[in-house]
């Protein structure tokens, strides 16, 4: 028989799905893994221990994602436990033909307990379609890190972000009591918005940095001697009521990362192990 004879059904192109839940546990001085359940293309590793946190590396088997994905992840620290999340390297955020990629994150912090959140950067290809919601709740003195970056077109090529749609949305609580709440979006005339000068001034790269912890705003002085090395119009930091939101952007990833490091050093959080610049 001639396959090429033969009419097929269309089909609607396969799309990624992963889900994984992370749950750990303090014990002896150590944070240790109480529970971990992973399915589809979300997959979760961890690297030996470098001091007493935990450190999970979150990978995306699909290699990337496009418009129609969906990935949910799932950490909960309980009371003194100190877990560190990051990637195992940048996600690739590709062109979307039909529907837009969904990643939603759910954190529980315990009494006491530290959870890092801190992903290598996402880059946004020309034409694509991202939606990414993160939920945290912290009892009244756990402390909280999250590290989202973002670099705009693969520069390398000589692209930039010029069509497409981007929804970041945070929701912080502590016991119990919204406590943060951010929401970004980039769609329709992007280059435009892109060049503004009180958005991001043409930058290629951006990020957002925030620590909700009792010290929060003891830190506010460092991180902004850090973050100076962007210039003055390109990065700044703000404190109040146990809170610390900095916001950083830069020409490219490099330069951004870069700024990022001595900026999450101030907040008291080392680069993973899977960093490089």
């Amino acid at each position: 028989m001639d396959v090429a004879t033969l009419s097929l059904p269309a089909s609607a192109p396969q799309r990624a799905r992963g889900t994984a839940r992370l749950v750990v546990r303090a014990e002896d001085g150590r944070t240790r893994l109480a529970r971990l359940y992973q399915e589809g293309s979300a997959k979760l590793r961890l690297p030996r221990a470098r001091g007493a946190s935990l450190e999970a590396v979150m990978i995306n088997s699909a290699g990337g994602m496009t418009g129609g994905d969906r990935f949910n992840w799932t950490v909960e620290a309980g009371a003194g436990a100190h877990a560190v999340l990051t990637t195992q390297a940048c996600e690739r955020v590709y062109r979307a033909s039909a529907d837009v990629a969904r990643v939603d994150t759910g954190l529980t912090l315990g009494p006491g307990a530290r959870l890092d959140w801190l992903p290598q950067e996402t880059i946004l290809f020309d034409g694509s379609a991202l939606s990414r919601r993160i939920t945290a709740d912290l009892a009244p003195d756990a402390s909280l890190l999250l590290c989202e970056a973002v670099i705009l077109g693969r520069h390398a090529m000589g692209e930039t972000f010029a069509r497409g749609a981007f929804h970041d949305r945070w929701r912080v609580r502590r016991d119990g009591r919204l406590v943060f709440a951010d929401d970004l979006r980039l769609e329709g005339d992007i280059p435009h918005l892109i060049h503004q000068p009180a958005l991001l001034a043409g930058a290629g790269a951006f990020a957002t940095l925030l620590l909700v912890a009792p010290d929060a705003a003891a830190r506010l002085d460092a991180v902004r001697q850090a973050i100076d090395v962007l210039g003055g119009d390109l990065g700044g930091a703000s404190a109040f009521d146990g809170k610390l939101v900095a916001r950083l952007a830069a020409p490219d990833g490099l330069t951004l990362r870069r700024a990022l490091i001595p900026a999450l050093a101030a907040l008291g959080a080392a680069p993973p192990a899977v960093w490089t610049l």
